[in-house]
């Protein structure tokens, strides 16, 4: 996930992402101080695509994603 999102994403806009071990079963995206998205709560593992585009809502709102906004 971390590769794409670098690869979608110019590294001078996301600048580090960093894995960070925290309790059991808890998976958590953190951008700056926002929560993206939490495991616990949506009972599930992320699409990619929707942190790619809640990314892009946040640091680059006019940017396509191309395939990843259908």
């Amino acid at each position: 996930m971390a590769q794409e999102l670098f690869t979608t994403f110019d590294k001078q806009i996301l600048g580090e992402i960093t894995l960070k071990p925290s309790d059991p079963g808890t998976f958590r995206i953190w951008l700056d101080d926002q929560l993206l998205f939490c495991r616990r709560e949506q009972g599930r593992f992320p699409e990619l695509k929707e942190i790619k585009q809640a990314i892009r809502d946040i640091v680059e709102p006019d940017r396509s994603l191309g395939h990843s906004d259908r």
